[in-house]
Order: structure tokens, then C-alpha cells, then sequence
């Protein structure tokens, strides 16, 4: 195992070299999170997998209304993390199928725990 302290957007291995990439609440803070995953998609193996736990939108429109009520206040203090987004189009969106999905909210307040569980795998 190699742990590779680089930046998601430009991951500095070759294509189809990597059997599993894990995230971990970083989606919401990458400056460009679809960049990322297709960087991370370039380097998964045509069977790896991507294992992701990630905060985003929420799924009632109430607590939606206050996550992005909050967003830029929260994406100032909060390193650049955003609330408001949703994590499992964006795996969908850069070419990910999903394959185990677990959705839910931690504890603490609503807009800031909407949690993202799951496997995805390169389409």
C-alpha cells in the first residue's frame, strides 16, 4: 500500500494502475470535485473501486433551504467545504455506476450531516 499526499486533481500515477481509491469529506471541499473523480476514474483498474464516506445535500427541501442558506458562510470558515453538494450524482456524472449506496444523517445539525456511504465503479 502507497499513500500518495498529492492533490485529487492530478493524482500522478498512470491509467488503470490502482485497484481501490477511498474518500473520506474530502468531495466537499475540492475546488473541483468532477475533476477529482475523473482523475480518480483514470487511475482506477476497469474492476477497481471507488470507496467514498462524504457530507452533502440532503434529500428534504427544508434542509436543503438552510444547507445552501449556510454555504457560503460555511464554505468560509469551513476550509472550503460545501454543504450543498450531492455527492452521488457527482460519482454518477464523471462516469461512476454505483453499486452500494447508504444514506443518512449523523449526529448534530441537519444542514451539516447528511452523509454519503458507499462503492462506485468505473462505467
Amino acid at each position: 500500500m502507497e499513500f500518495l499526499n498529492q492533490s485529487g486533481t492530478e493524482i500522478p500515477l498512470n491509467g488503470r494502475c490502482v485497484d481501490t481509491v477511498v474518500t473520506t469529506w474530502t468531495l466537499c471541499s475540492i475546488p473541483e470535485p468532477m475533476k477529482a473523480l475523473q482523475e480518480m476514474r483514470r487511475v482506477l483498474k476497469p474492476q477497481g473501486v471507488l470507496i467514498f464516506a462524504e457530507h452533502g445535500l440532503a434529500p428534504e427541501a427544508t434542509v436543503q433551504r438552510w444547507q445552501r442558506r449556510l454555504n457560503p458562510l460555511w464554505n468560509r470558515i469551513g476550509g472550503g467545504c460545501n454543504l450543498d453538494r450531492k455527492i452521488d450524482a457527482l460519482i454518477a456524472a464523471a462516469s461512476f455506476a454505483i453499486t452500494d449506496l447508504t444514506t443518512e444523517y449523523a449526529k448534530g445539525p441537519r444542514p451539516l450531516s447528511y452523509i454519503y456511504c458507499g462503492r462506485a465503479r468505473p462505467v
